[in-house]
């Protein structure tokens, strides 16, 4: 793709999440899209909400477990970038309104006492460079009409990022396997779904080194500070005005959203 092209479709995303009025698939309108195309319109976009004044606090992974590529007919993980105006603090409500076709998933998050610069990182390596880790809600949203998306159209929506909620204490991964750590999701009160971590790439630790590896290909840092969400292990659950939902993970405790 053409500059000029990466420019006009990075564009037509931000002003789509601007205006909440989705677009038709970019895998329709730009048949030949390779997912090198995809990121670099990902970067248009993110270039565009950095010019109002947002700032980069960390990564995600996206696509990451059987049940969401299942879901999505997407069948390998992207990633994206965590601005400083996805953050909603647990208890805050969340305008549904804001968003175009909001689903709500639960994972893990990581926030990293220093910095992790693949290729070569392995999961010690993550077990090193971890302060913390604590449960989160991810909301995942489409600029894409109806979630009509091939894994072109997902990168270049900036993995499909919406907002994020983080819960719960603190804890260090110091003798805590999060492979096996069991998470149960609820909604309105009814369990949802139940996951381990293994879902995740064989572990939430796994898929952030996967992430460091790929970024740092691209000579892109995960840093120390940064929050690094790892990756879906709940199946995407549309969400609406008046919805809660809790996350409970092992060892973790809890994080719950709610919307209005």
């Amino acid at each position: 793709m053409t500059p000029e092209q990466i420019k006009l479709h990075g564009d037509a995303l931000y002003q789509a999440l601007v205006d909440r009025q989705p677009l038709a698939p970019l895998t329709e309108r730009e048949p030949d899209i390779t997912i090198d195309d995809a990121y670099r319109i990902q970067l248009r976009m993110i270039e565009r909400r950095l010019a109002k004044g947002e700032t980069v606090i960390g990564k995600k992974i996206g696509v990451t477990s059987k049940a969401v590529q299942q879901m999505l007919n997407v069948y390998q993980p992207d990633f994206g970038l965590l601005l400083s105006g996805m953050v909603y603090a647990e208890g805050q409500a969340i305008p549904a309104d804001s968003m175009i076709a909001p689903r709500a998933e639960a994972e893990v998050a990581f926030i990293l006492k220093r910095d992790l610069d693949g290729p070569g990182v392995t999961a010690a390596d993550v077990l090193r460079a971890t302060d913390f880790v604590m449960p989160c809600f991810e909301i995942v949203d489409s600029r894409i009409k109806d979630w009509k998306i091939k894994i072109q159209d997902t990168v270049a929506d900036n993995a499909s990022c919406g907002v994020f909620v983080l819960g719960g204490t603190p804890r260090s991964l110091r003798g805590l396997d999060l492979s096996v750590a069991g998470m149960v999701v609820e909604k309105n009160g009814e369990i949802v779904s139940t996951s381990a971590g293994a879902s995740v790439q064989g572990s939430p630790v796994n898929a952030v080194a996967w992430l460091a590896n790929t970024l740092g290909a691209l000579g892109i840092p995960l840093k120390a500070g940064e929050v690094i969400l790892s990756g879906s292990q709940s199946p995407l659950m549309p969400v609406k005005a008046g919805d809660f939902f809790t996350c409970s993970v092992g060892g973790l405790g809890s994080c719950s959203a709610r919307f209005s």
